[in-house]
């Protein structure tokens, strides 16, 4: 029996995400950032100097990504790369002063695209959203996915 896509979570949740990245990415670009760079920031303006490696695992995004996109926002003047005074292995991203002047207005744009997604929700509503969205996260984010052809079902990592 087929799966309809309007009863499919992963779709839905899938088609929001999409929907949400579109409109953002309208906002952010007339301040000169594209919609992959964005996390990039945001993790920065929580933590400055945090490394390469610990930037790709925390954003979930493959290092040969990270260091693309890294690459590009050295480039446009958002962000720039030392070498680890104490392990010259690793890369400490900083945002430069234009990244961190951005902070401000980006962030506006972020909230206001939320602000207009869950416009028709209650305060009470948005919080269950929010709740039942982490349950999810966390429920696949345990899973092990088993390899292709094994015939296994999922098991679970930390239990």
């Amino acid at each position: 029996m087929s799966l309809a896509r309007w009863d499919s979570l992963g779709y839905i949740i899938n088609h929001v995400a999409r929907l949400f990245a579109d409109r953002l990415s309208r906002r952010i670009r007339r301040h000169g950032v594209t919609i992959g760079q964005f996390p990039l920031l945001l993790a920065l303006w929580e933590e400055e100097g945090i490394s390469q490696a610990e930037l790709s695992r925390r954003l979930d995004i493959e290092p040969a990504t990270t260091n693309n996109t890294l690459r590009r926002m050295e480039r446009d003047g958002l962000v720039t790369r030392r070498r680890d005074a104490n392990d010259q292995r690793s890369t400490r991203i900083y945002p430069t002063g234009r990244g961190r002047e951005l902070e401000e207005p980006l962030t506006a744009e972020a909230r206001a695209v939320n602000a207009r997604a869950s416009r028709t929700l209650s305060g009470e509503e948005a919080a269950e959203l929010h709740r039942l969205l982490g349950k999810v996260i966390r429920a696949l984010e345990r899973e092990e996915a088993p390899l292709p052809g094994s015939g296994e079902g999922h098991s679970s990592s930390s239990g």
